[in-house]
């Protein structure tokens, strides 16, 4: 069943369905994603908003952190009403958390959802537990992105996609594939970004504004981060580490960080990379990457954390030392017992 030119699988469309059955016009919908909002967050929720607001539901974005600059082009007027985020949990009839299954990746919304109590839908493509309260599910993790998934709920009811809802969408798809690079990278993915590109969307605007508007402080960021690179060529590990005073430095924030370990990863015979740095509460955040046969996200989930098999992370309470020896040691016990090596370029 499609109305965008896609099939939407049976399971997903079942569960479309029940989802629009509780966004309806009269109730008051919060949208809202993880801490840190990635591009498939953001792209998820503000592709949603368009469809629920072209079939007059009262809808809103509140997200426990700010919308990234570099999505900011993305967000329309009088959608983002994160700065009060928790008065809007409060007043919601119904709450959408996409591309996250977990109250703790709400970070300070966490509470405010579960007091709230309101039926609480999850679209994610995450491997989770899942701890929100009640409500209707779509959860798919094959599928590529959560944008997907959004994309999916609006052709299995007949919600029609206008070229605003679509250009979110496809910044969802474009991001959690590293541009179309990564393993991720389906043949139903490109599917969907075809049927995307019908409906009105510039896939060169969008790659400068996600990709080649980068302010300087970024650019001096992962060149700072870079010196850090360590590099085990003989268990394929490699790791970089955000310096605690870095961000500040160069007037940066966390999305600046994106995409930096991608460079150990890159490395000839290199099979997982890791970012360490420190986050506002004082914990420690571990950003996994691999290639090859290891999977992250049993190695994430050694440590309470979660994600995909190529991409993960996790969250440490002690200092900086502590916690690189603690993962770095895990990490080459994995890798000894998991795969084959990644054979360097000569």
């Amino acid at each position: 069943m499609s109305t965008n030119g896609v099939p939407v699988p049976p399971e997903r469309a079942r569960a479309a369905q029940e989802i629009s059955h509780v966004l309806t016009p009269g109730r008051r919908v919060v949208l809202t994603t993880h801490v840190n909002a990635d591009g498939d967050g953001v792209g998820s929720e503000i592709g949603l908003w368009y469809l629920l607001k072209a079939r007059g539901v009262d809808a809103t974005i509140a997200n426990p952190t700010g919308i990234p600059e570099r999505f900011a082009f993305l967000v329309p007027d009088g959608a983002d009403a994160s700065d009060r985020a928790v008065r809007e949990i409060e007043r919601a009839d119904v709450i959408v958390v996409l591309d996250i299954g977990d109250l703790g990746r709400l970070g300070d919304l966490g509470h405010a959802v579960r007091q709230r109590a309101a039926p609480t839908v999850c679209i994610d493509h995450h491997v989770s537990p899942g701890s929100l309260p009640a409500g209707p599910r779509l959860i798919a993790p094959e599928a590529t992105a959560t944008a997907e998934l959004v994309f999916d709920l609006a052709s299995a009811v007949g919600w029609p996609l206008n070229p605003e809802s679509a250009r979110a969408l496809y910044v969802g798809i474009l991001t959690d594939t590293g541009g179309f690079r990564f393993s991720n990278t389906s043949a139903r993915a490109l599917r969907v970004a075809a049927a995307l590109l019908e409906r009105g969307v510039d896939p060169e605007g969008i790659y400068e504004s996600v990709y080649a508007s980068a302010p300087e402080g970024r650019v001096r960021l992962t060149a700072e981060v870079l010196q850090t690179l360590v590099v085990e060529p003989e268990v394929g590990l490699a790791w970089v580490t955000v310096p605690p005073d870095a961000l500040d430095r160069h007037d940066a924030t966390a999305d600046d960080l994106d995409g930096i370990v991608e460079f150990p990863r890159s490395i000839a015979g290199v099979r997982l990379a890791l970012l360490f740095r420190q986050i506002a509460n004082g914990r420690i955040k571990v950003s996994f990457r691999s290639m090859g046969a290891v999977d992250v996200a049993d190695l994430a989930h050694q440590f309470g954390g979660g994600g995909h098999k190529k991409a993960a992370g996790a969250s440490f309470e002690g200092s900086m030392a502590d916690v690189e020896a603690k993962v770095l040691a895990a990490s080459r016990v994995y890798l000894s017992e998991h795969g084959e090596r990644r054979k360097a370029r000569r």
